[in-house]
């Protein structure tokens, strides 16, 4: 799975690496949890750079409050879950990372880890978005959740899951090109080249989402 990530980069940097501009200020993240409001492009408009609650509310849902917000949607059955497959057809986007952390299970405990490019530069998860309109005020919540593969040979010592990183500028195009097809989008969602990643251990402190700090990232 993927339940905490960085967005650290400059609004700038963001900008030019993804041909969009943010709609509102740039938030700053060292650890960004499940609810909060983070950058993502959606299909429908690729020039923009939008903040949409993380944890997936659909738009036939009839009370969000009680009703499970996914945070991660398993990209080998997105097609035969209903609610994914509609929006695999309508309404994709990338969530916009600069790392992210996994837990490893140990003899000792959970041990959190922070990885990220070799380059060190953004990327993009490619993720799920939806709109759920409240009919008692009129006000729209969009929100998105975050596509999961089989782990690659660096993240399996990690994690049996692992998000799904688009590896480049043409294939985050092709994730948002409304012209293909599910088969091809899906052709998409592959684990991302070990060799170009990097991993060390932090400390726990990443474990509450309270600690949003550079001291987050530092290596235990």
């Amino acid at each position: 799975m993927c339940g905490r990530y960085t967005f650290i980069a400059p609004a700038p940097t963001v900008e030019q690496r993804f041909d969009a501009a943010f709609t509102e200020p740039a938030p700053t993240t060292y650890n960004a949890a499940p609810s909060q409001r983070l950058p993502i492009v959606t299909n429908t408009a690729p020039g923009q750079i939008q903040l949409l609650s993380w944890g997936l509310v659909p738009s036939w849902s009839r009370d969000p409050a009680s009703g499970p917000k996914p945070i991660n949607a398993r990209a080998e059955t997105l097609a035969e879950k209903p609610s994914f497959r509609q929006l695999l057809g309508r309404r994709r986007c990338l969530v916009l990372a600069d790392s992210f952390f996994e837990w490893q299970a140990t003899p000792a405990g959970k041990v959190p880890h922070r990885i990220l490019l070799r380059n060190e530069q953004p990327f993009a998860f490619a993720g799920l978005w939806d709109e759920w309109l409240d009919r008692s005020t009129g006000e729209l919540h969009p929100t998105f959740t975050i596509i999961t593969t089989e782990p690659n040979a660096l993240m399996a010592n990690i994690h049996n899951r692992m998000p799904v990183i688009l590896p480049n500028r043409a294939a985050e195009q092709a994730w948002l090109d409304d012209n293909l097809g599910l088969a091809a989008h899906q052709q998409l969602l592959q684990p991302y080249d070990a060799a170009a990643m990097q991993e060390y251990v932090i400390s726990k402190r990443v474990n509450s989402p309270a600690n949003n700090d550079p001291e987050v990232l530092a290596a235990a």
